[in-house]
């Protein structure tokens, strides 16, 4: 069944939202491991515990009279506030922004002396970013050999006056600012009003803006507000699944049609799997269902405050038991009791709605489920689970944001396959009049989910796509010559044309529509390390990546091993890479072919080899008779070892050759090593 195609979100605050709060949570999420485990040896050790062991819980003192640190207070003043820095600035600027965004934070920390997720949440992502800005100044006027000394100091230099900065500029703003939401929540639990936040909390949740809330204001300051009782209130607000599942369960009974078939299965997603975006559409289609999730909320949050019960940490997913196994020692019961009486008032709420409905919702899950799309602006990973699957199938159109900025051809090394692939699509795209649009390379464990479109290999695609999920994907399985980048042009140029309230999809037939969480929209993405820009080729073509020597007219092997070993050696010969690498090309040809199409095939190591290469260089051998590779006649073998950028000149050189039938003859009938050098530096010039 085809897909049903999802309106584009028009551009608005809540879209602006939702952005936002996908950036805070991608620097929360990755990381909720480090918060488990400390939220688990919390639980466990400190003094209050259930085993309370002093010197990994922090308190008392050793046998030398020194007072315990343990693990706790070390954990969630350093550790984790470092670990979202780092997370924030490499979704800036990759590992450099990163590296750059934890110095300055560690400023903040000391200036502060209490735990900054805050703080930290502003100076990672600033220090990637001022980094980022800070490269571009010098970019491509370092002279080679110097780069690295450059980087290095640079990068240093700047984090310590990020440092300096955070510990006198940002710290005491951040921690006025955190003393000052703690009163107002302190004002809200004396004064019994806490409950009232569902108000607000459960109608974002439905318009995916509860991202922003829950990472960015009620994680800081339950961690904090943890640290100093042990637990907190504040990490249940927004993931209670008690409404949600109240809204399900009332389907099962009193739904109809798809709504009520598909509700049992949602509702064990919802409470065991903990992605509560699943009861969404459930809301949609009976907007008035929002009174029984907000009722629910408040009963959840008022019985928490009753029984003064709480988390020791941020419980993500939302499922029962992340919950479980966050909750405080002395808190089992309220916790417990909270989750069912908001799932028995929401039930009851949402009964009577439905019950009293003239229009029990029997055909218009999918087109709920739809809008939820809309809003969210990309395809639902468990929309698949709602209406019979009919919206979330894995084939057929996909949602495009705006217009096409950023392109990425995948592989598994990330310098080989995957920059031939860039470079044929890159010229197709410039051919086409299209300036605007960034093509890049990259390996697949570097992909990031900052792209418009991704491109790789019909074998690669699986493992591309839980790295990018709201890109749209094209396998191809032809490098130089694949239909699929005429169908990737033609979805460029629309994208770029069509109207602003219009929805641009992808052929049914290439594309796949990923689901999952929102992803941040940057049209200004930082390239990979394998991207081919102008400064990098200008820099690699006075590099000697291919000599004479490197070059064989007639090749003695009779089979793609042999190929592979005869154009390894003349990397080895080259001093170019150790015996290690000829074994990865192996490897790698035995997990991905490296024919490209037009008789090329390209092998190289796999990205765990790169340790392998001492210096970039490129060897070239012709099989006139041509060889067997996988069922694919090969009559031209490159071999490939790059460092960094220095080898993407001559694999851009040999893109444009091979998707030229006049010089692929060329190649076929030179008589000399020299013809085919020359043939390179034409294309280049």
């Amino acid at each position: 069944m085809a897909t049903q195609a999802v309106d584009k979100p028009r551009t608005s605050l809540r879209v602006g939202v939702q952005k936002f709060g996908t950036f805070l949570s991608g620097m929360i999420m990755p990381n909720i491991g480090a918060f488990i485990a400390w939220g688990l040896i919390t639980a466990l050790f400190i003094e209050k515990g259930w085993i309370p062991v002093p010197a990994l819980g922090g308190f008392g003192e050793n046998s030398a009279g020194v007072a315990n640190i343990g693990l706790v207070g070390p954990m969630i003043t350093y550790l984790l506030p470092l670990l979202i820095a780092y997370t924030g600035g490499k979704m800036v600027y990759d590992v450099r922004g990163g590296v750059v965004g934890a110095i300055g934070t560690m400023g903040v920390i000391v200036g502060a002396g209490i735990p900054m997720f805050i703080g930290a949440m502003i100076m990672g992502p600033l220090g990637g970013w001022t980094m980022k800005q800070l490269d571009r100044l010098w970019d491509g006027k370092i002279r080679p050999g110097f780069e690295m000394l450059i980087n290095n100091f640079s990068a240093g230099i700047w984090g310590a006056v990020l440092a300096m900065l955070g510990f006198f500029g940002v710290a005491p703003v951040v921690s006025g600012f955190s003393a000052g939401a703690g009163q107002v929540v302190q004002f809200l639990v004396n004064n019994g009003l806490l409950p009232l936040t569902s108000i607000f909390i459960e109608p974002a949740k439905v318009l995916f803006l509860n991202n922003a809330i829950n990472h960015g204001v009620l994680t800081p300051l339950g961690v904090q507000q943890s640290l100093d009782q042990g637990k907190s209130i504040l990490f249940l607000l927004e993931a209670n699944p008690g409404p949600g599942l109240g809204i399900l369960l009332a389907f099962s009974f009193f739904g109809r049609g798809a709504a009520k078939a598909s509700a049992p299965g949602a509702a064990i997603i919802h409470f065991l799997g903990g992605i509560h975006e699943i009861y969404f559409p459930y809301v949609l289609m009976r907007p008035l269902l929002i009174l029984a999730t907000i009722a629910g909320g408040m009963t959840g949050i008022a019985t928490l405050a009753i029984t003064h019960s709480g988390l020791v940490a941020p419980a993500a997913p939302g499922s029962i038991i992340a919950v479980l196994a966050q909750t405080s020692r002395d808190s089992y019961f309220g916790v417990i009791l909270s989750v069912l009486l908001a799932t028995a008032v929401s039930f009851l709420v949402a009964s009577v709605i439905l019950r009293t409905s003239k229009d029990k919702g029997e055909d218009d899950l999918g087109a709920a489920t739809s809008k939820m799309e809309a809003m969210k602006g990309k395809k639902s990973s468990v929309a698949s689970t709602l209406n019979g699957g009919a919206t979330g199938a894995g084939v057929g159109t996909a949602v495009l944001a705006g217009p096409i900025k950023n392109i990425v051809f995948a592989c598994d090394a990330g310098m080989g396959s995957s920059a031939m692939g860039a470079s044929v699509l890159r010229n197709k795209i410039k051919a086409a009049g299209l300036t605007d649009v960034k093509v890049t390379n990259a390996a697949i464990a570097n992909l990031t989910d900052t792209y418009d479109v991704v491109v790789t290999h019909q074998d690669l695609t699986e493992r591309a796509r839980p790295r990018t999920e709201s890109a749209q994907h094209f396998s191809v399985d032809n490098f130089m010559g694949s239909p699929r980048y005429d169908e990737i042009v033609d979805l460029v140029r629309s994208s770029q044309t069509a109207p602003a309230d219009t929805a641009t999809t992808a052929p049914a037939a290439a594309v796949t529509a990923v689901g999952g969480g929102a992803a941040v929209a940057s049209a200004d993405v930082a390239p990979s390390a394998g991207a081919v820009s102008e400064e990098a080729a200008q820099s690699a073509a006075s590099k000697d990546i291919l000599r004479s020597s490197s070059v064989i007219l007639n090749g003695a092997a009779r089979d793609r091993d042999g190929a592979i070993d005869e154009a390894g050696k003349l990397l080895l010969d080259r001093g170019a890479v150790d015996v290690g690498y000829v074994q990865a090309m192996h490897e790698r040809e035995e997990s991905v072919s490296t024919y490209m199409g037009s008789f090329l095939a390209i092998p190289h190591g796999t990205n765990d080899a790169k340790d392998h290469i001492l210096h970039s260089a490129v060897s070239f051998i012709r099989y006139p008779e041509g060889i067997d590779w996988n069922g694919k006649e090969v009559k031209f073998v490159v071999g490939v070892a790059g460092v960094n950028n220095e080898h993407l000149h001559i694999l851009s050189s040999i893109a444009k050759i091979f998707t030229n039938k006049a010089q692929v003859a060329q190649l076929e009938s030179a008589t000399s090593v020299e013809e085919i050098l020359d043939l390179f530096e034409k294309v280049n010039s």
